[in-house]
């Protein structure tokens, strides 16, 4: 959700003046990318891991402020609401073994989490979606206290006219039935976590690394998917999709395009056009002015931070300050495993390097109707979605993945991952693959058995702990 902000309020001159610098920061952002002034550095890796507190009841623990001021750690951060944090991983060069420091990065945050979390009798849960989850724990107690989420959820309400935000999915499960809820605040959020993934290619490399990346949405959501349940109802095999989506419903300027969305289109000749198209459609959400010259984009990044499309460019800095260009793939939810999402990772960063170079490329291959079309099927059916693929046909999509896997080694191997690495992550996900069996497959399995979700999170919990990837989880 971004930074924390000065103020929680604001008056119509401050959206006037921030408008006035957006408008002016769009601009030489533009400038800079026709000058050819981002950074050539890459490709970089990083990510995002958002996860859970959960007390010995298996209920969200909103602890986070207590939790955060004991860990003190300035790579763990807290997120919208009280009950949910953010491990931050420090960025890796790909290339020889960026991936291996990556995994050590994190098991070794998880592993201080857990232990600072037994201070307050909780303990932290990395899962899409917590099954045990309540509707009535989405309130705005359980937000935690920031400037910056009291300044969202008033200016998204304002913007809604005051109207409920509502949750009307129907299940993709046979007999599965229909849930349908309203909020009147953005808690709804807060019961999506996810792990995303930082990508910084060079400059040159942007545009095809992105629509490559638009492309590989569903796959990634298919063999990643950890998000069956909410509130008690088997939904989609990646409920956290329609969920975040409910959270910002807004009403789109042009008919076509939300605050949280797959986007418009693919990029063409401008890697900068999303930021454009942020000015024209959306409205500006904290009109927040700092000191800072037009060329660190202060604005603008805090007003790209308020739009949350499934593939988003961010603008950073390299340490000598150039500016960059970088992907935030959003779509994998948090979860299962530590390995798990190590392998997403591996795959992801092979496979889209591969994509990207393609001799036919991608924006030719695959409409972006279609791709589109495929990340929500991915959604709502994982595995045994059907898509419309690079050559046309509609296919399996574990016969998409069944391709993407080598072609994710051959990217790897091009970028220099030390091959054993690649072998050891790829096979955790060539294995997935085989035996069917995500993260939402086996809680769909664990509650078709059982029928409790207390018991299904608590030995989800269990195996988490062991380390072992999903597909070896017994049900």
């Amino acid at each position: 959700m971004g930074q924390e902000i000065a103020a929680a309020g604001f008056e119509p001159r401050d959206f006037a003046a921030f408008r006035a610098r957006l408008e002016a920061e769009t601009a030489l952002l533009g400038q800079t990318w026709h000058a050819g002034g981002f950074s050539d550095t890459g490709p970089m890796a990083g990510f995002e891991l958002e996860a859970w507190l959960v007390d010995r009841n298996l209920y969200p623990a909103p602890h986070n402020q207590s939790f955060l001021a004991r860990l003190n750690d300035p790579l763990v951060v807290p997120e919208l609401s009280r009950f949910n944090i953010e491990i931050n991983g420090e960025p890796q060069p790909l290339a020889g073994n960026g991936l291996a420091h990556l995994e050590t990065g994190l098991a070794a945050s998880w592993r201080r989490c857990v232990a600072n979390a037994h201070l307050d009798v909780d303990t932290a849960v990395a899962i899409g979606t917590l099954p045990t989850l309540r509707d009535r724990d989405l309130t705005l107690a359980n937000m935690t206290p920031s400037n910056r989420y009291a300044a969202l959820n008033t200016e998204l309400a304002r913007q809604r006219g005051g109207k409920l935000v509502r949750i009307d999915i129907a299940s993709a499960f046979p007999g599965g039935g229909h849930l349908r809820s309203t909020h009147a605040d953005v808690m709804l959020e807060a019961a999506t976590t996810s792990f995303q993934l930082h990508l910084q290619v060079p400059a040159s490399e942007i545009i095809q690394t992105f629509n490559a990346s638009l492309a590989l949405s569903a796959p990634l959501v298919a063999i990643a998917a950890n998000s069956p349940f909410l509130f008690g109802k088997a939904l989609w095999h990646e409920t956290r999709i329609a969920v975040f989506e409910a959270a910002f419903e807004d009403a789109p300027v042009d008919g076509t395009e939300r605050r949280v969305s797959f986007g418009s289109g693919y990029l063409e000749a401008e890697a900068t056009a999303p930021f454009a198209e942020n000015l024209a459609r959306f409205p500006p959400l904290l009109p927040i002015l700092d000191d800072a010259p037009l060329s660190r984009f202060a604005c603008l990044r805090l007003h790209n931070g308020t739009i949350w499309r499934w593939n988003r460019l961010l603008v950073g800095f390299d340490p000598d300050d150039t500016p960059h260009l970088r992907i935030e793939q959003r779509v994998m939810p948090a979860g299962p495993s530590i390995i798990d999402m190590l392998a997403n990772a591996a795959f992801y960063y092979g496979a889209v390097h591969m994509l990207a170079r393609r001799p036919l490329k991608v924006e030719r291959a695959l409409p972006f109707a279609a791709a589109r079309a495929n990340f929500y099927a991915a959604a709502r059916h994982g595995l045994d979605a059907e898509v419309q693929w690079l050559d046309g046909r509609c296919v399996p999509m574990r016969a998409v993945l069944a391709g993407l896997v080598p072609l994710a080694r051959e990217g790897l191997d091009r970028l220099g991952v030390d091959p054993a690495l690649s072998g050891h992550y790829l096979g955790v996900i060539a294995q997935r693959l085989a035996s069917g069996r995500t993260g939402a497959a086996w809680q769909l399995a664990h509650h078709a058995r059982y029928g409790d979700l207390f018991r299904l999170t608590a030995e989800y919990l269990e195996h988490q702990r062991s380390g072992a990837p999903v597909h070896q989880w017994a049900v």
